[in-house]
């Protein structure tokens, strides 16, 4: 070895950071993300907090359910809203759209089907589901085709769209409720009908945290 590849080296190796603490070398070793466990603690105190201050409401199964319901549609808009933000876009929209997408849906299950296929039929909910998948997809793609390539920024795109669908879904309905929704097509939301119970949501939340 030169001495200047000998050299490089001492510098290299004098240059790594050196993990004198136990706990160091294992985030090193494991490659533990220390962001995220500190995320992680932070939201295990505020559970925790809370469930003191409820006197011991917050932790209990209904609650933890009730808060899954609530929270996965966010979570799913959410997920899809990380790759319009990667590309430097935004979506406003996605809220509005979610809410006439599902009024719709819940229009097309008590008063289109229903003339159509008769009360209670099997495919209710499929057709139900269908519809609203495609025109959630129509949708999108018009926002796109409007952003990508007439150079329309994303920004007064999807304000514009958070104004439109939010009176698309007063228009569907007519301001009025929709009911009844057909049985099927309640179980995807949960409630009480679709829920498993509160010992077997443990062996799935657990599981799905160990995968």
């Amino acid at each position: 070895m030169t001495p200047k590849l000998a050299t490089e080296a001492v510098r290299a190796e004098a240059a790594q950071p050196i993990y004198s603490s136990p706990l160091a070398r294992l985030f090193k070793a494991t490659e533990l993300d220390t962001r995220m466990l500190g995320m992680i603690g932070a939201l295990a105190a505020i559970w925790v907090a809370l469930h003191l201050l409820s006197g011991g409401l917050f932790l209990t199964p209904r609650n933890l359910w009730n808060l899954s319901v609530q929270s996965s549609p966010v979570a799913i808009m959410a997920t899809g809203m990380v790759l319009v933000i990667v590309t430097r876009n935004i979506d406003l929209s996605v809220g509005s759209m979610l809410g006439f997408l599902g009024m719709i849906m819940g229009v097309v299950q008590a008063d289109l089907l229903p003339k159509l296929l008769g009360f209670d039929h099997p495919a209710t909910w499929i057709v139900a589901l269908a519809i609203g998948l495609i025109i959630g997809v129509l949708i999108g793609a018009l926002q796109g085709f409007i952003i990508a390539y007439l150079g329309v920024p994303s920004f007064i795109v999807t304000l514009g769209g958070l104004l439109v669908w939010r009176g698309g879904a007063w228009w569907a309905t007519s301001g009025q409720t929709i009911a009844p929704l057909d049985q099927r097509f309640r179980l995807m939301g949960g409630g009480p009908e679709g829920a498993i119970g509160a010992t077997w949501s443990w062996v799935v939340a657990i599981a799905a945290v160990l995968q």
